[in-house]
């Protein structure tokens, strides 16, 4: 109570001080009735059940739980199995409580689950260092029948750099349209990361080999984490959101490369994407994206010069992005290219 009347005489609250000495404010209020205090009336009772386990049976539900024959199941079908060998140790509830309190209520022995790790973070800061691809499906006048377009593209640019339509998925072809895409863009030295999912056209032999024959350093998804590889989920939304896409299927896989031909050169040459402050794919991988964003910039400041009540505060940030990340981790150390390389 002295403490009590010392906090508060020195400002702080009657609860706040009450709390931290474990008591309620109506406790004191109480014992302070009539201007008296008087004794403390708390029951301090230790009661221990009659039915409280003894240590020794709650270490034999730990040794229990863990034996080989038991260390996938849960207690539910421990005690049962149990009971059919004539052995009681304690109800499933016991089981439970006590696997809780010591950290093992959960998946045990072959049951625990994989844990699969974020793929690794890399950092491009020019073309040709990271390049991410799939494949997606493209409809046949043929019910349950496709054709499949394997579709490669620089995350820094946002280039397609290669693209092919087979009439089936293999890890052969795949490793043609890469090495073809190697060629068209010159590449020769390694270091070039190829980031793709866990499909077996991308995980095959064939494949693999190719990749290390060419020096390219292979990254993968996630297994069913779609969102490791955004580039080319996002690359493919466009593709068939795009105006002009066929309403009708595919007549023939000559007809749909026509398509995807006419598709790549617009999205290179033509398309202002959001991303790269809408300059095109090609004139970012050319390098020109820094003069057309400069020369956007004077004209906004002429532009603010020539009527400055129209602008409350900074001209539209036309800086080009320096950096392009592929999937970097919360709070994880971005993985820089020439250092991956």
């Amino acid at each position: 109570m002295a403490l009590i009347e010392e906090a508060c005489n020195s400002g702080a609250r009657k609860e706040k001080a009450c709390k931290i000495l474990g008591i309620t404010a109506r406790t004191v209020q109480r014992w302070q009735k009539d201007g008296e205090i008087k004794e403390d009336q708390r029951v301090f009772r230790k009661y221990i059940p009659a039915n409280k386990l003894k240590e020794e049976e709650r270490l034999k539900i730990l040794e229990t739980s863990n034996m080989p024959a038991y260390q996938s199941l849960p207690p539910s079908q421990i005690v049962p199995t149990l009971a059919d060998q004539g052995i009681y140790i304690a109800s499933e509830s016991s089981f439970y409580r006590v696997l809780k309190e010591n950290g093992q209520l959960e998946h045990r022995g072959k049951a625990k689950p994989r844990t699969i790790k974020k793929p690794e973070p890399y950092v491009a800061t020019g073309a040709n260092q990271v390049w991410t691809w799939d494949i997606t499906y493209l409809p046949t006048s043929v019910a349950g029948i496709f054709f499949y377009l394997y579709m490669i593209m620089d995350i820094y640019s946002r280039r397609i750099v290669g693209w092919e339509v087979y009439e089936r998925q293999s890890d052969e072809l795949a490793s043609i349209v890469v090495k073809k895409a190697c060629l068209s863009e010159g590449i020769y030295e390694k270091g070039l990361v190829l980031h793709s999912d866990n499909g077996s056209p991308m995980k095959g032999a064939t494949m693999l080999v190719t990749l290390q024959k060419m020096g390219v350093v292979a990254s993968f998804s996630r297994p069913s984490v779609s969102n490791d590889n955004p580039y080319s989920e996002a690359l493919f939304r466009t593709l068939k959101y795009k105006p002009g896409y066929p309403v009708k299927p595919f007549p023939s896989i000559d007809e749909s490369r026509n398509w995807v031909l006419f598709f790549v050169k617009w999205y290179n040459e033509e398309h202002k994407h959001s991303n790269l402050k809408f300059v095109s794919p090609d004139q970012r991988h050319r390098g020109e994206d820094k003069e057309i964003l400069a020369r956007r910039k004077n004209v906004y400041e002429e532009a603010r010069r020539n009527s400055p009540l129209r602008w409350s505060g900074e001209i539209r940030n036309w800086e080009p992005e320096k950096e392009v990340y592929l999937n970097p981790g919360k709070g994880a150390k971005k993985k820089d290219f020439n250092k991956a390389a």
